[in-house]
Order: C-alpha cells, then sequence, then structure tokens
C-alpha cells in the first residue's frame, strides 16, 4: 500500500473546488433541525443535576444547618433534582421531533436535488 499517494489524493481533494453549496446548506439544516433540542438538553441536565447535588449536600449537612428540617428538605429537592434528569431525554425527544417536522421538507427537497445529481 503506497501511503504517499493517498496522502497526495488526500491534499488533492482538500484543495479541489467544491460544488457542494447544496451539501453545506443540508448540513446546515440538519443543524438547525437539531440544536434547539440539544441546547436544551444540556442547560436542563447540568441544572438538573446541580439541584440534585444542593439536595444531597443539604442532606448530609454539608450546607445548612444540619437539622432534621434541612436533611427533609434536602431530600426534597434532591428528589425534584432527579425528577429532573429523569424527564430530560423525553423531552428532549419530543423536541428533536418537533425540530425535525419544521424543517423535514426541506430537507427532503434538497436531499432529493442532491441524490439526483
Amino acid at each position: 500500500m503506497n501511503t504517499d499517494k493517498i496522502y497526495a489524493e488526500h491534499l488533492a481533494n482538500e484543495y479541489a473546488p467544491k460544488d457542494t453549496s447544496k451539501v453545506v446548506a443540508l448540513r446546515k439544516l440538519d443543524a438547525r433541525a437539531k440544536l434547539p433540542a440539544t441546547i436544551f438538553a444540556y442547560t436542563f441536565g447540568i441544572i438538573a443535576s446541580l439541584v440534585t447535588g444542593v439536595g444531597m449536600c443539604l442532606s448530609m449537612k454539608v450546607i445548612g444547618s444540619g437539622t432534621a428540617f434541612m436533611f427533609v428538605f434536602g431530600v426534597i429537592i434532591g428528589i425534584v433534582g432527579l425528577l429532573g434528569m429523569g424527564v430530560n431525554y423525553p423531552i428532549f425527544k419530543k423536541m428533536l421531533e418537533k425540530g425535525k417536522q419544521k424543517y423535514a421538507y426541506e430537507i427532503i427537497q434538497l436531499a432529493k436535488e442532491i441524490s439526483e445529481k
């Protein structure tokens, strides 16, 4: 196997003029459909895990006064955070589905144009 030849072909392909504006547009549409759901999922997941951590710290007497009330309050906050983490994925799937439906027609049309070339 001639690695020099493969490297030369790779470089030639990198510098060759590309007529892939439709492919780039297709990638941008795909990203536009998926990005809001992804941003929401990461943000909501981080917030829910931080809430769970605060609840754990309260219940283990790391923060707070260490009373029985703070223990119960910490457990409740921890459960709320765990519930938030639990519903994060279903919410992400719903948002992703809505985003895909919103851009489905444009993406399918552009994909047909690219595949017909």
